[in-house]
């Protein structure tokens, strides 16, 4: 039988038993507070900004328009967004947060630095941010664009 390697020596394997620990712990959260891990993706994507179409939030999540679409239903029936139509163009809207949604995205934004400091206390500030540079570094080279929402 040939050697092979364990599965603790790859790196990918290892990023992953991370991941799903810190997001499975971040979507119970999240939950919580009624929404998912996608929800609170878009909510993110849209916090701070006056609307934005559909087609752009798409290029911007690295999303498709139908996954944006069914986000943004799901979103409008929580009341977490609104839709504002077009004057110029009948078949254009731009989606913005509503209220309650613009009150909930610092709430849910503090859930997501408690799940990073729950994880993460036990690297220094430096180890922090050389693994943060690190992780940059690999999706710049890697021309990753996918917001993770899973």
């Amino acid at each position: 039988m040939p050697a092979v390697s364990d599965l603790t020596s790859h790196i990918g394997y290892l990023l992953r038993m991370v991941s799903n620990a810190v997001s499975q712990e971040f979507a119970r959260k999240v939950a919580d507070e009624g929404v998912t891990v996608a929800e609170w993706a878009m909510l993110r994507s849209l916090y701070g900004g006056d609307g934005i179409a559909p087609s752009a939030l798409a290029g911007k999540m690295g999303m498709t328009k139908g996954a944006i679409s069914k986000l943004a239903e799901r979103l409008l029936d929580k009341g977490l967004i609104e839709r504002t139509g077009n004057p110029g163009d009948m078949r254009g809207h731009s989606l913005s947060l509503s209220p309650m949604g613009a009150k909930k995205v610092p709430v849910l934004a503090g859930l997501a630095d408690e799940n990073d400091a729950t994880f993460f206390s036990v690297l220094s500030g430096e180890e922090q941010d050389r693994l943060r540079g690190l992780l940059h570094m690999l999706i710049d080279k890697s021309g990753l664009s996918t917001m993770p929402v899973d």
